[in-house]
């Protein structure tokens, strides 16, 4: 009698690495081909949106300086219908430049020139933490309702008055975490560590978690200028619902 054995799950993590440098290009695909993932790559805005339509990746590496369509334009069009994890890339290295770039959904973002040692730890706590909240992983969880929000850790999904509020892979991992424990005062140190992977080397890398969090409050706060939600204990974190006789809260 014949007998079948049940092949192992091997299935390798999708990257989609979207640069202009053809030598970018090269090294990263090498160097996250010898790290286990699949990889395919774009030179351009308008090829790396037919190669995620086509592709179906699990994370994007994204350059903002691209022809034809930039990084910036990618990302707006991929946040209207995706949640795919985008790391951004760019020789723009300013606060400002960084925060352009958090700010129309990007999960993290590279200053150029980088240590693709760096990248590859950044991927790798992405999808280790996409892993860790996947469904099957979830099932112990449940819904959070907080006034009129819903959080619902089983689907990953978020409603505010009965509507869904789309949110980046990111932002629900924020959102999560500050309502795992209602009313614990969650330093931002802390969060950019488990969210992102790496500590702070710099008061500069904390405006990551300030971005985000202003993403959610836009999102989820009937007045985003006076947070119900998620609420800023200064100097420290966010805490996610207020507390009582606790002077140093503060709404902004």
């Amino acid at each position: 009698m014949a007998s079948y054995k049940k092949e192992e799950n091997t299935k390798k993590h999708k990257i989609l690495v979207v640069d202009d440098e053809a030598a970018v290009r090269r090294i990263l695909t090498m160097r996250l081909s010898m790290a286990g993932y699949e990889v395919v790559s774009a030179a351009d805005g308008e090829e790396a949106l037919e190669l995620f339509a086509s592709e179906a990746p699990d994370l994007m590496v994204l350059d903002v300086m691209l022809p034809k369509l930039d990084g910036y334009g990618v990302c707006r069009t991929l946040r209207k219908t995706s949640n795919i994890p985008i790391i951004m890339l760019s020789a723009l290295g300013t606060i400002a430049d960084r925060i352009a770039g958090l700010d129309i959904g990007a999960d993290d973002y590279l200053a150029k020139p980088f240590s693709p040692k760096e990248l590859e730890a950044r991927i790798a706590c992405i999808l280790r933490r996409m892993e860790m909240n996947s469904p099957s992983a979830s099932s112990k969880q449940g819904v959070i309702s907080v006034g009129r929000v819903e959080i619902d850790t089983n689907r990953r999904q978020v409603f505010r008055e009965g509507e869904r509020v789309p949110l980046t892979y990111t932002e629900f991992s924020l959102l999560e975490m500050l309502f795992r424990q209602p009313g614990e005062v969650v330093p931002r140190a802390e969060i950019l560590q488990e969210l992102w992977g790496y500590p702070p080397r710099r008061a500069a890398d904390l405006r990551v978690v300030d971005v985000y969090v202003a993403r959610l409050r836009s999102k989820l706060e009937p007045d985003p200028r006076n947070p119900e939600l998620i609420i800023t204990v200064r100097g420290t974190g966010y805490t996610s619902q207020r507390l009582a006789d606790q002077p140093e809260l503060s709404k902004s």
